[in-house]
């Protein structure tokens, strides 16, 4: 999987680490009882990311306000911050809460971390209960450092503003933690914690991204692809169906249902029946119907879309207004402010750019001057001339569960 997160801040000093510090954020506001629940959810999508990946550990604890994975595999801390909800995650040597041993656990790690004519700090914090502050921690930690280095005789520096290399300590009540590198997580919510909504899946750059960017937000997808052939390509058809593949290893644990609903024919029926030039407004329609009847049999509470708002002509503001107008259903655009460039980088971050960015032809149903400032009621008027209940009945006849 690409890492969403940048570059880790670290030294690039490689250690051996008995332990992995899971931080999480959003999740720390939420009252005791939704607290405690989301925190479960955490650990077991933390547990079937490692297992996806086939990291070994031996445990998943939690403690108030830190999860704690007991491995020494050096690539579940990455794993790890590919979870959504978690904030950051660090591999740490573990020792016993006194200043003794943590002094003597960074002065083992400076040895090899801090070179000759290079400055080091120690980042120093605690909770529970302990008869020394910060501070001391800091200082206790700085002056075994500093004797260390002179004992391999370097001549070490101290700054605490802008250091060469760095070592971090974590105090709590039980254990002390030391490491010295943090990767950046992805955040949001656990995956699961916000029910389930149906993705309309296109293929292309913005709808796998839109998609991802509500799984952060704590929901599951169900995928709905609604086939245009014989006025698509089946390298659509392959593109889409890839794009859910590389979502999927985003939420291990969460196996998606995907749905394929042959729309083709509907299509056939707004060229022949309809204005031309609202083809792709009667379409959005069907497929939200299509959707919808997904939604309600999967007991999903929304419809995601990948519609930016003014990207494409059928996305205006008057359009979308259409394309909803009298239909009374639950449809989110977490994209509706980005512009391409932002879509663009996300979709390169979370690994389905390539995939979107293939080659699957277009869509030969779209008319060569669509509609870009349809009346509200507009597209109401030319439904009354089909009959729309039959279409999505024959359509959801037809429809496909997909195993992936």
């Amino acid at each position: 999987m690409k890492k969403y997160s940048s570059d880790p801040s670290s030294s690039g000093h490689e250690t051996q680490s008995d332990v992995v510090i899971v931080r999480y954020g959003e999740l720390a506001l939420k009252s005791a009882g939704i607290r405690n629940w989301y925190e479960k959810i955490l650990m077991t999508n933390i547990a079937a990311m490692l297992d996806s990946r086939g990291i070994p550990y031996s445990q998943i604890r939690r403690e108030w306000g830190r999860i704690f994975i007991e491995t020494v595999d050096a690539r579940a801390a990455e794993a790890a911050a590919d979870v959504f909800g978690v904030v950051s995650t660090s591999p740490a040597l573990s020792t016993e809460p006194t200043l003794e041993s943590v002094s003597a656990v960074c002065a083992a790690l400076a040895k090899d971390l801090v070179l000759e004519g290079e400055s080091f700090a120690i980042r120093a914090r605690r909770s529970g209960t302990h008869s020394f502050s910060s501070a001391d921690i800091g200082r206790v930690c700085g002056d075994a450092v500093w004797s260390t280095l002179e004992k391999e005789g370097k001549h070490p520096r101290v700054d605490l503003s802008s250091p060469d290399k760095e070592i971090f300590v974590e105090m709590r009540q039980n254990l002390a933690y030391v490491y010295l590198r943090t990767f950046k997580g992805v955040g949001g919510l656990p995956l699961g914690t916000q029910g389930s909504m149906v993705v309309l899946m296109s293929g292309g750059l913005d709808s796998p991204v839109a998609a991802w960017l509500m799984m952060r937000r704590g929901v599951t997808i169900i995928p709905v692809y609604c086939n245009n052939s014989p006025y698509a390509e089946n390298a659509a058809r392959e593109r889409a169906f890839d794009c859910i593949r590389q979502l999927q290893k985003w939420a291990p644990g969460h196996q998606f249902k995907t749905y394929e609903i042959p729309h083709g024919p509907n299509l056939r029926a707004f060229i022949d029946l309809c204005s031309r030039k609202n083809t792709c407004l009667l379409c959005k329609r069907m497929m939200y119907r299509e959707a919808y009847e997904v939604m309600k049999k999967e007991g999903a509470s929304g419809i995601i879309t990948g519609s930016s708002l003014g990207q494409v002509a059928s996305q205006t503001a008057a359009n979308m207004y259409a394309e909803i107008y009298q239909l009374a259903i639950p449809i989110y655009h977490p994209l509706i402010a980005f512009d391409k460039t932002e879509i663009i980088d996300i979709a390169r971050k979370i690994g389905t750019y390539d995939i979107s960015s293939r080659p699957a032809g277009t869509c030969t149903a779209v008319p060569e001057r669509p509609e870009i400032g349809a009346n509200y009621d507009l597209i109401v008027h030319e439904e009354r001339k089909m009959d729309i209940d039959t279409m999505v009945s024959n359509a959801m006849k037809a429809a496909k569960v997909i195993k992936l």
